[in-house]
């Protein structure tokens, strides 16, 4: 039996905390949260769309999509720190957790030589993004890591991607959106409206900043300002630095989502090809060094094509 998500717990990670998530994966996730937090008309609302979760053990109990010398290993939905969560519509949540652990099997596994991490993703929690992007720089060094952007990474997808070895985009591919959002939200004159009221007693001058109950005070701007300023900081000096590019020109992107063609005009890319094409160049590479049977890599292809059109 599912069991429904805990929206305040959620709404903790996605207001007031630094995203590396496009506007349009922000006004999604809002979209399913204000409803639920303003309590309006909930029960339709969960009757339509309930939420259930999937443990990361029963995840990581999957077996990976393998094919002889290649790891492939999705990264799909929205990026999260921990625990990787799926909806009933097929709205994905991943933890960066979860994906180090599976890459970490990958390379642990002497019969994989590749490993292909296959991104759809708008991006999402800025808390975790840049351990894992180190990580998987760290593993690149020792096995290769593409990062098949199939059919887009954007924002923390991008920063996990730019950390790869190489990256290969679909032709019709989303790429970019490299920077940082905040939002908060306030509720204090629909409480207002409803008769309600909170007294919050606190201590500590900033314990009480981005209250939801009151609007936004110039103390609170001052601190949302600052966690951008280092938040961007860090995504934009990161890409930087994996992609071998001067930090001034990652800025100059302006948090854009490119296509493919401009994306690799502007190295953001190292190449651009179909999804199965990137992995049977992969694979046949393997198979001309005498490695693996090329009946499994082309079953693999296939796999890989036919999650595609799903």
């Amino acid at each position: 039996m599912p069991r429904l998500i805990n929206y305040p717990h959620v709404a903790s990670m996605v207001f007031g905390v630094p995203l590396f998530a496009t506007p349009a994966l922000v006004t999604a996730v809002k979209s399913v949260l204000e409803p639920r937090l303003l309590g309006k008309d909930i029960e339709s609302v969960d009757r339509l769309a309930p939420l259930a979760l999937v443990d990361d053990e029963q995840r990581t109990a999957q077996p990976e999509q393998t094919a002889t010398q290649l790891a492939v290993i999705p990264v799909h939905g929205i990026l999260v720190p921990r625990r990787g969560e799926i909806t009933e519509s097929c709205e994905e949540l991943v933890s960066y957790e979860l994906l180090r652990g599976q890459i970490e099997a990958a390379r642990r596994n002497d019969q994989v030589a590749e490993i292909v991490l296959d991104f759809h993703t708008g991006g999402g929690s800025a808390l975790g993004c840049k351990e894992a992007a180190d990580y998987i720089r760290m593993v690149s060094a020792e096995k290769p890591i593409t990062a098949l952007i199939n059919f887009a990474a954007c924002s923390a997808g991008y920063f996990l991607a730019s950390a790869c070895s190489k990256i290969v985009a679909s032709p019709t591919a989303m790429v970019g959106s490299i920077g940082v959002i905040i939002e908060t939200y306030d509720v204090s004159r629909a409480e207002e409206a409803a008769g309600i009221t909170f007294n919050t007693f606190y201590r500590g001058g900033h314990k009480n900043d981005a209250s939801p109950h009151e609007p936004i005070t110039d103390q609170a701007a001052q601190e949302i300002g600052k966690r951008l300023d280092a938040a961007y900081e860090m995504f934009t000096s990161s890409v930087a630095e994996y992609r071998g590019l001067d930090v001034e020109a990652v800025i100059a992107t302006e948090a854009r989502v490119f296509s493919a063609k401009e994306a690799l005009s502007l190295k953001l890319i190292d190449e651009i090809a179909p999804a199965q094409d990137a992995v049977n160049a992969i694979a046949a590479s393997y198979r001309q060094a005498g490695q693996g049977s090329g009946r499994r890599i082309s079953a693999q292809a296939h796999a890989l094509n036919t999650q595609c059109q799903l």
